[in-house]
């Protein structure tokens, strides 16, 4: 077992290496701590961009389910006939410079995730290492945006924000410790600031913070080669794998979320369980498999003509958040639109 898994084991058993870190999360709390008073203060000025930004974060390490969120959030504003841009850090790309992600990127070049934004949603993307020379680069290509979302960022102080969405899962805030002896990145407010609204991808809330819940469900499968082409997944599709051995392949950070709701749809899997953001350079199943299913995260760094013979089905996964979510978001974000929806 390697360190970070024996860390990650003692947030939720305890004992005598969560003890041990304790002290460096109170230094990282600390440091974290001075760096948000300097920007509270005005001793450091965050940016200024003509365009209002919604941070889509969350407090704990690992996947809450910020993409999902981020795509069932522009569904809902581009209903509104607002026109709306992504960034993103792009996390396990090569390089750090500012790119605008197109029909030609690879997730190599910009990170999995923006890549599958931009294939799911249509909306422009860029990455960075800056989310503010990003936002810049994605305004000056596009620039009749009426705003930005970006996908996390919650920690990056320098970008400026109207609206924060904390987005949290089952696992909640975990022990309540910051890392390295927790999982939190900062500490959860003991009450909600009014620029701030929180969204449960759980099947309640997992904190003391008022929110709104989502459903999160598989909508369909496609073939590998139909969804490159932008077919969407379909319910039948999905419906006709029950019955045949699949083995269910995922890189995420709770993959076992996924492996459970493929059973629950009645699918037989055997379990293929990978880092989260697995490149996925070599096929990590036998070359004579039959049927693989995996997530779109994934599907996004297969090309259909390096997968042989195995026939790969991909399971769309998609975030509703309860009605009154929407009404909440655009009342929050009126102040800072120059463009009103509706």
């Amino acid at each position: 077992m390697s360190l970070a898994q024996r860390i990650e084991r003692s947030w939720q058993e305890g004992g005598p290496l969560q003890l041990a870190l304790r002290p460096l999360s109170w230094l990282y709390a600390a440091l974290s701590g001075l760096h948000r008073w300097l920007y509270a203060t005005g001793l450091r000025k965050r940016q200024v961009l003509p365009v209002p930004v919604i941070i889509v974060g969350n407090l704990i390490v690992g996947g809450a389910g910020k993409t999902p969120t981020v795509l069932a959030l522009l569904q809902l504003l581009q209903q509104r006939g607002l026109r709306v841009g992504v960034i993103s850090r792009g996390y396990g790309r090569g390089s750090q410079a500012v790119q605008l992600v197109d029909e030609q990127s690879t997730a190599e070049q910009v990170g999995d995730e923006p890549l599958l934004i931009h294939k799911r949603s249509g909306a422009p993307v860029a990455v960075g290492r800056s989310r503010v020379a990003a936002a810049r680069a994605l305004l000056a290509a596009h620039p009749r945006l009426h705003l930005i979302v970006s996908d996390d960022g919650l920690q990056h102080m320098p970008l400026p924000r109207a609206l924060s969405l904390l987005v949290f899962d089952a696992r909640g805030l975990g022990n309540g410790r910051l890392l390295p002896a927790g999982p939190l990145r900062q500490r959860a407010p003991a009450l909600l600031p009014a620029d701030t609204l929180v969204l449960y991808n759980a099947e309640r809330p997992s904190t003391h913070l008022a929110g709104y819940l989502g459903r999160r469900r598989l909508s369909g499968a496609a073939g590998l080669s139909d969804w490159w082409q932008g077919r969407p997944a379909r319910s039948e599709l999905l419906d006709a794998l029950r019955g045949r051995p699949l083995l269910a392949a995922a890189g995420m950070a709770q993959p076992q979320r996924f492996f459970d709701m493929l059973v629950e749809a009645g699918l037989s899997i055997t379990r293929l369980p990978l880092p989260d953001h697995h490149d996925f350079t070599a096929l990590p199943w036998p070359a004579d498999t039959a049927d693989v299913v995996l997530t779109e995260k994934d599907a996004i760094k297969i090309r259909p003509e390096a997968v042989g013979m195995t026939r790969i089905w991909v399971v769309a996964l998609d975030f509703q958040p309860e009605p009154a979510f929407e009404p909440a978001l655009l009342q929050a974000l009126q102040p800072h639109l120059k463009h009103r929806p509706g």
